[in-house]
């Protein structure tokens, strides 16, 4: 494990101090998880980023595509529970 210095303003200091007592841990281990919480929120940020760009990506790439209000029709419908068939693709109009 390494050493990080953090300056904080007195006031979220305060802050930290009270939130970590009703969450029934230290500061430290308060901060900590904040942290890892905004890390892991950034990296499934990025994760969703790539995932949305390469599915774009072959979207463009084959020209084809489903209306949204078809295939939220169809979302719906299987929500329910309702059988259905799944929306034909179609050439992407540009």
């Amino acid at each position: 494990m390494s050493t990080t210095t953090i300056r904080l303003p007195q006031e979220l200091k305060k802050r930290i101090a009270r939130a970590a007592e009703r969450a029934g841990t230290t500061a430290h281990g308060f901060i900590l998880e904040a942290i890892a919480e905004k890390a892991q929120q950034e990296e499934l940020r990025a994760e969703f980023q790539d995932t949305a760009e390469r599915r774009y990506a072959g979207i463009v790439a084959s020209g084809k595509t489903v209306p949204w209000s078809e295939m939220r029709r169809y979302l719906e419908r299987r929500v329910a529970g309702k059988k259905t068939v799944r929306p034909k693709l179609r050439v992407l109009a540009r």
